[in-house]
C-alpha cells in the first residue's frame, strides 16, 4: 500500500520533463562516446500524465552540420497515462571532429499549441588515422633529368593532424610540416635531380616518410623506384685494359741564388692483366731530378712488382724492411720475393741502400707461420755488408759483416686485446748485441689504450743502437660526455736513419687531462704535463724542458669549425742556462662555401725556449682550396713562418697549385712555391713546375666480341616509319624507307632501346613499352616492333541525387568529394585524382586491352559507385567515352518502438 501511494505522488509531483531527461540519460549511457562515420540513434522519453491522448509535432536539430538527423521531422502520439521512447536516428559524418555536441528535440502539442524542447549531449570520440598512397612515379628517366613522384596523403580520422614529412633520398616540394583537417587530403610531390654524368644504368629509390607530430610512433614510409638510363654510358670495352699515367714535367728552382731547371719524365701503372683480377701488376719509372731533391719534387726511381694469389715479387727501388728492430725502413734498389702456402709464408729480399753510407748490401730471409686468422709468428735472418770505402769517415758503426737473426709475432688474445713483440740478436767480428720490443693494444667499451717498449743494447747492429723508448696512451670514458686520458712518449735516440731526410727532434713528453663534450658538435679539453725537446742537429737551435697547462676548445657553429687553444708553462732552457715563462695562444677557423674550403689560422707566443728570454713569436696563414668543377681546381697556401722545432723538414711559405683536365685522359698541373729547405731557417727558395699527364688505358686482354642489333619498325596506320631515330646507350641509328635500323660494333651488355619522339608524329606510339630493356650477348640480335596511333579515354563523373536534405543541414564548409581512377594495361598503369562533377581523361594510351578501376578515396558512405570497373579494348586513334555515376543513396531506417506503459493501482477505501 505504501509503495503504491509513493509511486502515485511521484507521478503527480514531478513534471514530464524531469522524468523524461532521467530516462534519456539512462538509455543513451551505452552510446555516450560515438564513433565518426557511423549511424546511431539517441532516445528521448516522453510521458503523458493526462487523461487525454497527446499528439505532437516533432523536429530535430543538432549543433553541428556533420551530425545530421536521418528523420528530421515527424508526428508522435502518446495515449493517456503512458510514457514512450522516441528514438532520433543520427548520421555521424566521418569528418566530424572529436568533441561534445548536442541534439535538440523540438516538440509542439498539436492540441494546445504549447511548444517545448529537450536537449541531450553526445560525445564523438577521436579517431586518428592517416594514409599515404603512391599516385604517380616514372618507371624510367634519362640521366640529368629530374625524377618527380607524387603521393596522396589523407587524414582519414576526425582529429586535425600535424604531419611531419621527411625524405632521405629526395627533396620534398612542400614545407616539412603540414596540417590536415578531418577527411582532408593533399598531394605531396618529391623530386631528385639525377647525375648527368652517370656511366651506367641504375635504379634510384625515392622515399617519403610521414609521421604525426603528436604520435611519432605512427609512421608510414613508402618507396618508389625509377630506372635511370645513362646518356653518357661508360665505354664498355671488349678489352681488359691496364690504366697507366705518363707525364712530363718542367721544373725550375732558385736555390741560394743559383738557378737550375730541366725536364723530368714519369711513367706509372697499376692494375690487373686479366678480367678475373688475378694477375696484379704495378710499375713506376721516374727519371733523374733536374734540381736538388726536396719534399715537393720526386727522386729518381724505377720498380715493378707482380702479385698473383699467393705469389709476390718486386724488382727495383722501394723502402725495404725486415723487422722493427733489425731494419725498420731502408730505401734502396733490390728485389723481394714472397710465397704464401696455406699457413706458412717464405720470403726474402736483397737491398742496396741508396741513402745510407754505412751499409753496402743487405740480404734477408724470413718465414711466417699463421696460428690463426689474426695471429702469427715469424723468424728471419738479416745479413748486412758494410761500405768499406767509407769506413774511415765520420762515425760509421758497422765495422764488419753483421748477422742478425730475429723472431717476431703478433697474437690476438681476445676480441679486444692484441699483443705483439720481437727479439733480435746481432753479431759482428768485434761485437755482439741484443734488442727486444713489446707492444699491446686494448680496446674495451669504456677503456682503450696501447703500450710499447723497446730496448737495444750498446753493441746491437740493427736499426736501433744503445737506446730505449717507451710510448703509451690510455683513455677512459667516464660517461657519454666526459673522458680522461694520458699520453707518454719517449723517442729513441740512436737509430740508423737514411741521410736523404733529416731527423725530427728528440722528444720526451707526458700529457694527461680530461675532455668534456658539452654539445654533439663541441668539446673542451684540459691538459697538464711536461715536454722535453732536444735538437739532433749541430749546432743546436733548442734544448729545453717545459712544464705546461693547456686548454683547447673545439666548436662547430653552422658551417664554421672553430678551434681555440691556450697554453701557459715554465721553461728550463738548457741551451742558454736560463729559466722563464712560456705562453702560447692559437686560433683556427675553417668553413666551406661555394665549392671552396677556407682555413685561416694564427698563433702568438711569448717563450723562453730559444736564444732569447721572453721572445715573441707571431705565426699566421691561410689555405684556400676551390673545386670549380670536376675538371678544374685551385689550391692556395700561405704561412709567414714556422717554429724552430720543424726546421728538420721542407716547409712551404707560399704554394699555388692549379689543376685542369684538358679533355678526358689529359691533364695539366701548374705549381709554384716559396719554401724553406730542411735545415734552413732564413734562406728561402723558389720552385715552380709545369706538368702534363696523359692517362691512356693499355689493352692487355680481349674479353669479348662486338655484337650487332637490327630490326624493323612495322607501319601500323601511321604516316611514316622512315627517319625515326633510335638510341641504344651511346649508339645512334636512323631508320630507312622500309623502317629498318641497325646498330653495329656494339659492346655486349645490358641496354635500353629508346625512341627519339621528336622524329615521330606527336600521336605515334610503339606497340611495345619503351624504353625496352635488351640483353645483347649474341653476335647478331634482332628486335622488331611497330608504330601505331595512340588512343584516349575521356569521361565525366556524374552525381545522381536520390534524396533531398533540408537546407538547414548544409551548413559549414562544403566538402569537394573525389575518387581515384586507375587505368591499367599489361605494361602500363596510370592514376588520377578526379572530382565529382568534373571531366577526366587518359591520353597517349597504347591500343589493346585496358581496365579502368574506380576507388572511393574516402568517399562518404552515403555515396555508391554504380560501376567501379570498366574493361574494354582500345583501337588505334580511338577515343573511348566513359560515364562514371555516383549515386547518393537513400538510407532506410527500420526500428521497433514499444510504448512504455505505466499503470496505477486502484486505492480502495478502508472499511
Amino acid at each position: 500500500m505504501i509503495k503504491t501511494w509513493t509511486l502515485f505522488i511521484i507521478l503527480l509531483v514531478f513534471p514530464v520533463s524531469a522524468f523524461s531527461q532521467q530516462q534519456s540519460e539512462r538509455l543513451i549511457s551505452k552510446k555516450d562516446s560515438l564513433m565518426p562515420g557511423m549511424s546511431t540513434s539517441v532516445p528521448f522519453t516522453l510521458e503523458n500524465n493526462s487523461g487525454e491522448s497527446k499528439n505532437y509535432d516533432i523536429s530535430v536539430t543538432t549543433s553541428s552540420p556533420h551530425i545530421t538527423p536521418i528523420l528530421a521531422k515527424g508526428k508522435f502520439q502518446i495515449p493517456p497515462y503512458e510514457s514512450s521512447v522516441y528514438p532520433v536516428p543520427l548520421r555521424i559524418a566521418a569528418e566530424t571532429a572529436q568533441g561534445d555536441y548536442s541534439v535538440t528535440l523540438n516538440i509542439t502539442d498539436l492540441n494546445t499549441g504549447i511548444a517545448f524542447s529537450k536537449k541531450v549531449s553526445v560525445t564523438v570520440s577521436g579517431n586518428r588515422k592517416f594514409s599515404l598512397t603512391v599516385l604517380d612515379s616514372p618507371e624510367f628517366t634519362r640521366a640529368g633529368e629530374t625524377i618527380r613522384s607524387s603521393f596522396l596523403l589523407k587524414n582519414n580520422g576526425n582529429v586535425t593532424e600535424t604531419l611531419i614529412l621527411e625524405s632521405k633520398s629526395a627533396i620534398i616540394d612542400h614545407d616539412a610540416s603540414i596540417t590536415l583537417g578531418p577527411n582532408e587530403s593533399k598531394v605531396i610531390t618529391i623530386h631528385k635531380i639525377t647525375n648527368a654524368e652517370l656511366k651506367q644504368n641504375e635504379f634510384q629509390n625515392l622515399n617519403l616518410s610521414v609521421y604525426s607530430k603528436d604520435n611519432p610512433k605512427e609512421n608510414q614510409n613508402l618507396y618508389v623506384s625509377t630506372q635511370v638510363i645513362s646518356v653518357k654510358p661508360a665505354n664498355n670495352d671488349i678489352y681488359h685494359r691496364l690504366p697507366i699515367a705518363a707525364s712530363l714535367s718542367f721544373i725550375g728552382m732558385k736555390n741560394m741564388g743559383v738557378y737550375n731547371d730541366g725536364f723530368q719524365g714519369e711513367l706509372y701503372g697499376k692494375g690487373t692483366l686479366d678480367q678475373e683480377n688475378k694477375n696484379q701488376i704495378e710499375f713506376h719509372a721516374v727519371t733523374r731530378n733536374p734540381i736538388e731533391f726536396n719534399t715537393f719534387t720526386q727522386y729518381e726511381e724505377y720498380f715493378i712488382n707482380y702479385k698473383r694469389e699467393r705469389f709476390y715479387i718486386h724488382l727495383g727501388d722501394k723502402t725495404y724492411s725486415s723487422s722493427y728492430l733489425t731494419e725498420f725502413a731502408r730505401y734502396g734498389r733490390g728485389a723481394e720475393i714472397r710465397y704464401d702456402f696455406n699457413k706458412v709464408s717464405l720470403g726474402g729480399f736483397y737491398n742496396h741502400p741508396r741513402f745510407f753510407r754505412d751499409i753496402k748490401d743487405e740480404l734477408n730471409f724470413y718465414s711466417t707461420f699463421k696460428i690463426r686468422k689474426e695471429s702469427e709468428i715469424s723468424v728471419g735472418y738479416l745479413y748486412k755488408t758494410p761500405r768499406k770505402v767509407d769506413m774511415y769517415y765520420g762515425d760509421a758503426r758497422l765495422d764488419s759483416d753483421a748477422h742478425l737473426p730475429y723472431t717476431k709475432g703478433k697474437f690476438k688474445i681476445s676480441k679486444n686485446i692484441n699483443l705483439s713483440g720481437e727479439f733480435a740478436y746481432s753479431t759482428t767480428k768485434a761485437t755482439d748485441g741484443t734488442a727486444y720490443m713489446l707492444q699491446s693494444d686494448v680496446n674495451l667499451e669504456r677503456l682503450s689504450g696501447s703500450l710499447m717498449y723497446m730496448k737495444a743494447s750498446p753493441m746491437f747492429a740493427g736499426y736501433f743502437t744503445n737506446t730505449h723508448t717507451f710510448n703509451g696512451n690510455i683513455q677512459y670514458r667516464l660517461s657519454k660526455k666526459i673522458s680522461v686520458m694520458a699520453t707518454y712518449t719517449q723517442d729513441a735516440k740512436n737509430f740508423e736513419r737514411d741521410t736523404l731526410l733529416l731527423a725530427a727532434p728528440y722528444r720526451q713528453y707526458l700529457q694527461y687531462g680530461v675532455q668534456y663534450k658539452y654539445l654533439p658538435n663541441g668539446f673542451v679539453m684540459l691538459n697538464n704535463g711536461y715536454q722535453k725537446y732536444q735538437d739532433r742537429l749541430e749546432p743546436r737551435q733548442f734544448d729545453y724542458y717545459e712544464r705546461f697547462f693547456r686548454m683547447s676548445l673545439n666548436q662547430k657553429i653552422g658551417i664554421f669549425q672553430i678551434n681555440l687553444e691556450g697554453q701557459i708553462g715554465k721553461t728550463d732552457n738548457y741551451l742558454t742556462g736560463f729559466s722563464g715563462n712560456s705562453s702560447f695562444y692559437s686560433a683556427n677557423l675553417s668553413f666551406e662555401k661555394f665549392k671552396t674550403s677556407f682555413n685561416v689560422f694564427g698563433s702568438f707566443a711569448i717563450t723562453s725556449r730559444y736564444q732569447l728570454q721572453n721572445q715573441k713569436q707571431f705565426y699566421y696563414g691561410v689555405r684556400i682550396f676551390s673545386r670549380f668543377s670536376d675538371k678544374t681546381s685551385l689550391n692556395i697556401f700561405y704561412q709567414n713562418n714556422y717554429i724552430p722545432e720543424e726546421y728538420f723538414k721542407d716547409r712551404n711559405l707560399f704554394e699555388l697549385l692549379f689543376h685542369q683536365q684538358l679533355f678526358p685522359g689529359n691533364e695539366l698541373d701548374l705549381s709554384g712555391r716559396y719554401s724553406l729547405q730542411r735545415g734552413e731557417i732564413g734562406n728561402k727558395d723558389f720552385i715552380f713546375s709545369m706538368r702534363y699527364t696523359w692517362r691512356p688505358d693499355i689493352p692487355v686482354q680481349k674479353v669479348a666480341e662486338y655484337v650487332s642489333l637490327s630490326g624493323n619498325i612495322h607501319h601500323l596506320g601511321i604516316k611514316r616509319t622512315e627517319g625515326v631515330r633510335l638510341m641504344l646507350g651511346s649508339y645512334l641509328s636512323v631508320t630507312d624507307k622500309e623502317g629498318n635500323y641497325t646498330f653495329k660494333n656494339v659492346t655486349p651488355g645490358n641496354y635500353f632501346l629508346e625512341i627519339d619522339r621528336s622524329t615521330t608524329e606527336i600521336n605515334d606510339i610503339p606497340t611495345s613499352a619503351f624504353p625496352v630493356a635488351l640483353v645483347l650477348t649474341d653476335k647478331e640480335n634482332i628486335y622488331n616492333f611497330g608504330l601505331t596511333a595512340a588512343a584516349n579515354v575521356q569521361g565525366h563523373i556524374r552525381m545522381i541525387e536520390t534524396e533531398t536534405e533540408p537546407q538547414t543541414l548544409q551548413k559549414g564548409k562544403n566538402k569537394k568529394e573525389s575518387i581515384i581512377l586507375e587505368a591499367v594495361s599489361n605494361e602500363q598503369t596510370y592514376r588520377k585524382i578526379c572530382f565529382i562533377g568534373e571531366d577526366f581523361d587518359f591520353t597517349y594510351l597504347r591500343p589493346g586491352d585496358w581496365t579502368v578501376k574506380v576507388y572511393r578515396n574516402g568517399l562518404d558512405k552515403r555515396y555508391k559507385i554504380s560501376t567501379d570497373k570498366f574493361e574494354f579494348t582500345l583501337k588505334p586513334a580511338e577515343t573511348k567515352k566513359l560515364s562514371i555515376q555516383i549515386v547518393k543513396q537513400k538510407l532506410e531506417i527500420k526500428y521497433q518502438q514499444e510504448s512504455l506503459k505505466v499503470g496505477y493501482n486502484e486505492i480502495k477505501g478502508k472499511k
